[in-house]
């Protein structure tokens, strides 16, 4: 009895290192571990509580349950049994998993969130490559990162990302699905095929609000925002919804995109936004002399940051200037960005240059001014 009982003590403590791959968080601590058993023999049965009966995870939580298990002395073999949760015990996760009450977390001003709203003038200078790679390279470091996909009308976060799951929905709440470390949502996960997005404004407010107060993105270090082009609906809803965003700027080298992006960044005198910086993306064509073609000109990105320090009077700097490259195309048609596949660190240009925007962002410090410290006088 003393030997099964310091057994079980071992499995239970393994079974604390399973993560639910939608909530991220240890299954034993939501909850879902409904009972453990080890006969004689050596042979130990797992019980575990699914969400939803159709949960598209389940083989996953299978697979990881007997990693986890197996490599423990004295087990021999590990069956996972699957069960589902009593609306109960779903109404106690929820309540666990948003014990502040159901709203927008990330427009407290006690949240430590940064939040980045990922911005330009006009389409096609990649804003959404430049928003998946940078989320992708602070998921890398170990930070807790998610992504929302506001461009309504042109998602494509999804296909950058490589993502084919749909949410999974518990009840009013939803579970993004998770890739490469980051947690995702976009209105492509809930459209057939190909459909288009056919909305007035105010019913892209109310997505966007329900993408950040019914889908559980848990604490993150740094959410994402891909925003459509421009200056409309969305734009505003993001500074409205969330005040305490900050914009980072995407232009080309190109004069007339920075002309353009320069409208998208002065937003923020309206809005009431900070802008955290400009990003010049397709800056050049390296060679394979190691010379440059600057196919869109040059000094877009520089001219940009310039003038918005101007028109906000406060210096916005010039974060970064990502190289045009092949494969940076090839990773988003492949659903890998390419800060985690350059075929090594330093062989890319381009991920060499997001991975230190990113790292950038992840150091600046979060600024404590209007946040409440939780001290008060004796």
């Amino acid at each position: 009895m003393t030997d099964q009982t310091a057994s079980l003590e071992a499995v239970r403590r393994a079974l604390d290192t399973v993560i639910d791959p939608e909530l991220r968080r240890p299954i034993t601590e939501l909850g879902m571990l409904k009972d453990v058993a080890i006969d004689d023999g050596g042979n130990v049965t797992v019980e575990v509580l699914l969400t939803i009966a159709g949960c598209p995870l389940r083989g996953t939580i299978t697979e990881d349950v007997r990693r986890a298990l197996g490599p423990l002395a004295g087990v021999a073999e590990v069956t996972v049994l699957m069960d589902v949760m009593t609306p109960a015990q779903r109404n106690e996760l929820k309540d666990r998993l948003k014990a502040g009450g159901r709203g927008n977390p990330f427009a407290d001003p006690a949240s430590l969130t940064r939040i980045y709203a990922v911005a330009s003038g006009k389409g096609g200078v990649g804003k959404s490559s430049v928003t998946v790679n940078l989320a992708c390279a602070m998921a890398a470091r170990g930070l807790r990162v998610g992504i929302v996909d506001a461009d309504v009308y042109g998602f494509s976060v999804p296909g950058l990302m490589g993502i084919t799951q749909a949410p999974t929905q518990v009840d009013e709440m939803i579970l993004p699905p998770v890739a490469h470390g980051v947690k995702v949502i976009s209105i492509g996960m809930f459209v057939t095929g190909n459909q288009p997005v056919a909305w007035r404004g105010p019913m892209l407010h109310r997505a966007l609000e329900q993408f950040l107060t019914d889908v559980y993105f848990g604490d993150l270090d740094a959410l994402f925002l891909d925003l459509p082009p421009g200056t409309g609906d969305v734009a505003i809803s993001v500074a409205q919804l969330l005040p305490a965003s900050r914009l980072l700027v995407v232009t080309t080298p190109q004069s007339a995109a920075a002309d353009v992006a320069e409208r998208a960044g002065s937003m923020a005198t309206q809005t009431g936004q900070q802008v955290a910086g400009v990003i010049e993306n397709m800056s050049w064509l390296e060679l394979a002399d190691g010379s440059r073609l600057e196919v869109f000109g040059s000094g877009g990105g520089r001219t940009l940051a310039d003038r918005l320090s101007a028109s906000l009077g406060t210096g916005i700097p010039l974060l970064g200037q990502v190289p045009l490259e092949q494969r940076l195309r090839e990773g988003g048609d492949n659903g890998l960005p390419i800060v985690l596949d350059d075929g090594g660190a330093g062989r890319s240009p381009a991920a060499v240059a997001l991975r230190s925007i990113a790292e950038g962002l992840a150091a600046t410090p979060r600024g404590l001014a209007g946040r409440s410290l939780g001290i008060a006088p004796a």
